[in-house]
């Protein structure tokens, strides 16, 4: 995929993030440069006869506000946004489509748009969010409604809380962003998707602003029980704040999470004209699939390799443009050591120049939301110089260490980052990476 165009690059305005390490970006942020974790005791049903006991969840989040002003008119100085929902329209959605909203409207106010939208054409502004599962809490509570109460019992809204598009539909009504209005579903390369392809429509000249990101709150029996039983999920369970360790050689399996990370996304010159703040030049996208396994990664991580030469082609660079790589790395026995393999034969001869570091260690797995929490930390990397720690790394894997690559063990470095590339990688062998640069 090009986005790669010289009359219409690409660059980040807005940042909005609902995660388990605060509910906003700058909590977010400040939770990841202090390498704090954000992993604890399940609290959102009983999990005690579950083998997986902890994940990453969103905690004092309240979508809902009696007080609640729609951004209409746009421009409107008295308008005042206290809520994204009112408590009526919440029940429409569903919680990853709460988290997302929340998310997006955080990264529109950002980007400074609310205040200049009656210079700016609604046609020429779109939205593309992801999530990878979708409604799971509610069709797990409608089941039990209906499997007690029969059929008059189910709520009218239940498809619109189920939907995976609804969160963009959403996003959309309530932005009056009347562009190209869709939604990614490929696992946990979604939000890496969504991003790339939102990119990929600036750099085409179908609009000028994208909303863009993903969104996913799957923490429920169901979700929980199946990854547990796939013996996929960390059971250190009296243990949740040091529970998700990749590259440790004692890691054993991750840690489930929900959360929301949104950009906009925006042409360059639309962005300079309106006097926009830029943290960073989005440049690269790459998509690859592996064709090899439904969940693991192909051997020495092959498929992510092409996803991220391809990257680094769609932005017209090689490899020793990147200083830091926002790695999937998801606290797998498998998966972390092969996508290190990949890292490490792709920027063969940058490792010693090169940190990589894995966000999962602190915000557990975000799955649909997962890409975009990469590309978060690659985007703030080069606008503050901070690159995130890899936290709990006691023991580092062998195979890992043989790799050569600094993975930035438990501590931040402070580091001028010019250039940065995130992964994210799906089952079904799905992979995604961008590469973000600082703007010339």
């Amino acid at each position: 995929m090009n986005v790669n165009n010289a009359n219409r690059r690409v660059v980040i305005t807005g940042l909005g993030a609902v995660t388990p390490l605060g509910l906003s970006a700058p909590e977010t942020w400040a939770g990841l440069k202090a390498g704090r974790s954000g992993i604890g005791p399940i609290t959102r049903f009983d999990a005690e006869l579950c083998a997986a006991k902890i994940a990453g969840e969103v905690k004092g989040f309240e979508p809902t506000s009696d007080l609640a002003v729609p951004l209409k008119p746009f421009g409107d100085e008295k308008a005042a946004l206290t809520a994204v929902f009112s408590r009526k329209d919440a029940k429409k959605f569903g919680r990853f489509a709460h988290l997302g909203a929340t998310a997006a409207v955080e990264a529109y106010i950002d980007a400074g748009l609310d205040a200049q939208r009656a210079e700016l054409d609604s046609n020429r502004m779109g939205v593309n969010l992801g999530v990878g599962l979708g409604g799971l809490p509610e069709i797990e509570a409608t089941q039990e409604t209906w499997r007690t109460g029969g059929f008059r019992k189910i709520s009218p809204f239940f498809i619109f809380q189920i939907a995976p598009n609804l969160l963009a539909g959403q996003v959309s009504l309530l932005l009056n962003l009347r562009g190209p209005n869709m939604a990614v579903a490929s696992a946990c390369a979604t939000s890496g998707h969504s991003v790339g392809e939102a990119a990929s429509a600036i750099a085409r000249g179908d609009v000028d602003v994208m909303v863009a990101g993903g969104a996913e709150s799957t923490v429920t029996p169901l979700a929980v029980g199946a990854f547990a039983q796939m013996r996929a999920l960390s059971t250190r369970n009296d243990d949740p704040e040091r529970a998700s360790r990749p590259y440790d050689a004692n890691r054993d399996g991750f840690v489930l999470s929900e959360g929301a990370i949104v950009f906009v996304l925006e042409e360059l010159e639309h962005a300079r004209n309106r006097g926009a703040r830029i943290y960073a030049e989005l440049t690269g996208y790459g998509a690859s699939a592996d064709a090899f396994h439904l969940s693991s990664l192909s051997p020495g991580g092959e498929g992510s390799q092409r996803s991220m030469r391809a990257a680094l082609a769609s932005a017209g660079v090689g490899p020793e443009a990147i200083d830091f790589v926002a790695a999937h790395a998801t606290s797998t026995p498998g998966g972390d050591g092969e996508e290190a393999a990949a890292i490490a034969e792709v920027f063969a001869d940058q490792k010693s120049r090169l940190n990589v570091s894995a966000v999962k260690s602190m915000t557990g797995h975000l799955l649909g939301g997962a890409g975009s929490m990469g590309a978060f930390t690659a985007i703030k990397a080069i606008e503050t110089g901070i690159i995130s720690p890899s936290i709990n790394i006691e023991n580092l894997d062998p195979q890992v260490e043989a790799t050569g690559l600094d993975v930035t063990p438990n501590v931040a470095v402070k580091k001028t980052v010019r250039g940065a590339l995130a992964n994210s990688f799906g089952f079904g062998g799905t992979n995604a990476s961008l590469v973000f640069q600082a703007l010339d």
